[in-house]
């Protein structure tokens, strides 16, 4: 039905043929929730004044019906239905104005009415028709008077019937619109619990006092049991090593009105645990008490277990290339003393490796207090080079995350810069030291090496193999540019590589 259709039958107008018929009477009839507007009050109050108006001692709002005529509301009356047989409102409810009946007796159509010659001694009736916005006639408000008015009512009566009707109208129709209303909004309900009830995952929305509101069929499924009351009714199914932290931070959102994201082990149907993870948005209300959350939970037991079995043998590669630089670093030893005078050389290509084995450290070693950033990276690369008092080597400025496949370059860059100074500059005297600076800039990072309190510095060094091997790592694999100053304090070199290569 469309409620914005629900415009009055045009005053005056006959019902429109085609809906006097009793299976459509009967299909609109159902449309006002007639049980629940019997002794309304406000129905009442029309009676009431209906009757006071017509100075008759009774007066009803009838409604037809296929069997029956019932009265809504009625004053002066104890009956609350009458035969449809005996109905004067079933003649009424089919004219285009108000029925008038002055004396009923002297009326062949009703004169033989149980009601007119039993004890009820009707005889005279008036009754404005009640007439749906489609033209389907409904019944009659109607006054009844046992003594006989040859005249009828007055011409203020008729129109104030006639107004008392519509009024009537409009409360039917109000409580026609509000059934509708209702019926719209619980299909669209249950059309999104039947989407809910057919996703692959649990989906639920709970209140901010921990309270579900609704829980999808999935969770019943997936676990075998009811849907939970509340967040804590679901604690026994959560695995006891998932408790802490997931519930103090489940309701710590609660308070601070974030989203909230976890994974815990639920318990299934057949008594193992799975991985999930969890997902709940706060939706904003005008009332922070009634405040509601939507949420997921996506099985991502496989997922999990993927997981686990690439972290493994993430571990097992990084265990063998630990060995590699191992092997490696021993070959390169023993081949060394074949070659009497490749001493330096033989150095040289044993530390790169090792400040190559300790980036690779860096970035997959597991260590609770390791950070996947550039800080941290440096920190580790230039351990060897630095002293208790910290005087030799500062790193300050901003910091940004790092993957692996920038370490390597980066540490070959620094481990160049390093062993140079180590051989011929800051770092090759007590005094010296070597302070790196990073700064943001645009889309890129910038890195400063500066030396100081070494001796003063020669312009020919960066043309040996390690030197062209980084201008190389920092063009192709860094995207970036790397420029040397030759200043009297020191070695002055910028590193500049763009932030989405780190």
């Amino acid at each position: 039905m469309d409620i914005e259709r629900l415009h009055p039958w045009p005053e005056e107008a006959p019902p429109a043929a085609d809906m006097t018929g009793e299976d459509v009477r009967a299909k609109i009839l159902g449309e006002y929730g007639l049980d629940s507007l019997e002794d309304d009050p406000e129905l009442a109050s029309i009676a009431e004044f209906a009757a006071e108006l017509c100075e008759a001692p009774t007066a009803m709002v009838s409604l037809v019906e296929a069997e029956r005529q019932r009265f809504l509301s009625r004053i002066g009356s104890e009956d609350r239905e009458t035969n449809r047989g005996t109905s004067f409102c079933a003649h009424a409810m089919l004219q285009h104005e108000i029925l008038e009946v002055p004396d009923a007796t002297q009326d062949p159509r009703f004169a033989d009415f149980a009601l007119v010659t039993g004890k009820q001694h009707v005889r005279f009736y008036a009754g404005q028709p009640l007439i749906s916005h489609e033209g389907a006639p409904l019944g009659a408000l109607c006054v009844v008077d046992r003594e006989p008015r040859p005249h009828g009512l007055t011409a203020l009566q008729r129109k104030g019937l006639s107004t008392l009707a519509q009024a009537v109208m409009r409360r039917l129709r109000h409580r026609r619109e509000i059934l509708a209303a209702q019926a719209e909004f619980e299909l669209g309900a249950q059309r999104l619990r039947t989407v809910f009830d057919s996703l692959p995952d649990i989906a639920y929305s709970i209140r901010s006092d921990g309270t579900f509101e609704y829980i999808n069929a999935k969770f019943s499924e997936a676990t075998g049991e009811p849907a939970p009351v509340n967040a804590e009714s679901w604690r026994s199914l959560v695995h006891p090593d998932d408790h802490e932290p997931l519930f103090t931070d489940w309701f710590d959102t609660f308070e601070k009105a974030e989203p909230f994201e976890a994974q815990f082990r639920l318990k299934m149907h057949d008594g193992t645990y799975r991985w999930h993870l969890t997902r709940v948005l706060p939706v904003d209300t005008h009332d922070e008490r009634e405040r509601t959350w939507f949420g997921t939970l996506t099985d991502i037991e496989d997922t999990h277990r993927q997981a686990e079995a690439r972290g493994l043998l993430a571990k097992e590669l990084s265990h063998r290339i630990k060995n590699i630089f191992a092997v490696i670093g021993g070959l390169v030893a023993l081949k060394s003393r074949e070659y009497p005078g490749a001493e330096d050389f033989t150095a040289d290509v044993s530390d790169t490796l090792q400040a190559l084995n300790r980036a690779h450290s860096y970035v997959t070693q597991e260590q609770t207090d390791r950070r996947d950033t550039l800080h941290g990276l440096l920190e580790k690369l230039m351990q060897p080079y630095g002293d208790r008092s910290g005087t030799r080597f500062s790193l300050e400025g901003a910091d940004v995350a790092v993957n692996a496949k920038s370490a390597t370059p980066l540490a070959l860059v620094f481990h160049e810069l390093a062993t140079n100074s180590a051989k011929y500059g800051s770092f090759s005297v007590p005094n010296g030291s070597v302070a790196i600076e990073i700064s943001l800039r645009d889309d890129s990072v910038v890195m400063r090496w500066r030396e100081s309190g070494g001796p003063p510095p020669k312009e020919d060094r960066g043309d040996g193999f390690g030197s062209r091997l980084v201008e190389r790592s920092v063009g192709s694999q860094l995207g970036g540019t790397l420029t040397r100053e030759f200043e009297t304090q020191g070695l002055s070199a910028i590193l500049t590589v763009p932030v989405d290569k780190l």
